[in-house]
């Protein structure tokens, strides 16, 4: 957890291709947190661009080597964004995932009780639902 109270689920080094027309991976800081992740370009981490969880589709295209485990996060509006790590470090393509799946989860349950509780009337009884 953070001092500002943000708990962070991850954190560690990821390189990031450019989308510059000679893709160079650039060494990025990465903190994933149960809403978002968050990539700095340096270490001071002064700049800070913030991938929301709800922008994000899904992470695909898995690929390990000697090297490097790669992996793609595609957003909601198509747009991919390519990384790596080193095959020794722990998957961050699996914390990514199941972040996202969690986000998911939350936001599908915050969507059932509302319409729970659009749907009960005035005066009666609103039931929840159990899991099996």
């Amino acid at each position: 957890t953070t001092g500002s109270g943000i708990e962070i689920l991850k954190m560690g080094d990821l390189e990031k291709r450019s989308d510059s027309f000679l893709q160079f991976w650039k060494k990025k800081t990465c903190v994933l947190t149960k809403d978002s992740l968050n990539i700095y370009a340096d270490v001071k981490r002064s700049k800070v661009k913030e991938l929301k969880l709800q922008s994000i589709k899904k992470v695909d295209c898995v690929e390990r080597t000697d090297k490097f485990m790669y992996f793609t996060i595609v957003t909601k509006d198509d747009k991919e964004i390519d990384f790596r790590h080193s095959a020794e470090q722990a998957c961050w393509h699996a914390e990514i995932t199941l972040a996202l799946i969690s986000y998911q989860n939350r936001e599908a349950v915050q969507d059932f009780k509302t319409r729970q509780d659009e749907s009960a009337s005035p005066g009666q009884e609103r039931r929840m639902a159990r899991a099996p």
